[in-house]
């Protein structure tokens, strides 16, 4: 694994997703949330519908993936939206910013492509600051069980999560 000092300055590049990196995205998320991250309700929504790589990023560090997210164009009834996950950052490089750094231009790639909302299963105190919000318990209906106090949203267009209800499903 890459390693840097955590006093190390690093030249970090910010790049949307290609092919090239699937591996070692699914390395990071190996790492990340381990082998139980296939039996997530959030696994069975990317199940549904292939991740959007124009809305999807990754960081960078020599040239080597450190970091990455993705995002899901989803239904949320009859809405659009978009699922975002997983996020995850090499164990090296946490606490420097790039998750928070990867979740900011996934909102931008998402607002210039038109996206009204985005919606996550996360914990409340690293996403509330990024904008998330509890969406209202019972609200949405997930492919598996979730704890409803870490489904979240944030809208990109005012007004987008009132009345975001129904079940999870891909977009045709």
């Amino acid at each position: 694994m890459l390693d840097a000092p955590q006093s190390q300055v690093l030249d970090i590049l910010y790049a949307r997703e290609d092919a090239l990196f699937d591996d070692a995205i699914e390395a990071i998320s190996a790492d990340a949330f381990g082998p139980g991250r296939f039996a997530r309700a959030a696994a069975r929504v990317r199940e549904m519908a292939p991740h959007d790589r124009e809305l999807s990023l990754v960081a960078m560090v020599w040239g080597v993936v450190v970091g990455s997210v993705r995002q899901t164009p989803i239904l949320v009834g009859t809405r659009p939206a978009l699922m975002l996950g997983p996020l995850a950052v090499l164990p090296a490089y946490k606490s420097r910013g790039i998750g928070s750094r990867l979740m900011h231009m996934a909102a931008d790639a998402a607002r210039e492509a038109g996206e009204s909302a985005i919606v996550l299963v996360g914990d409340p105190p690293y996403y509330g600051p990024l904008g998330y919000r509890p969406l209202p318990p019972g609200s949405i209906a997930m492919p598996g069980p979730v704890d409803p106090r870490r489904l979240l949203g944030k809208e990109l267009v005012p007004g987008a999560l009132e009345g975001l209800a129904g079940e999870i499903g891909p977009r045709r």
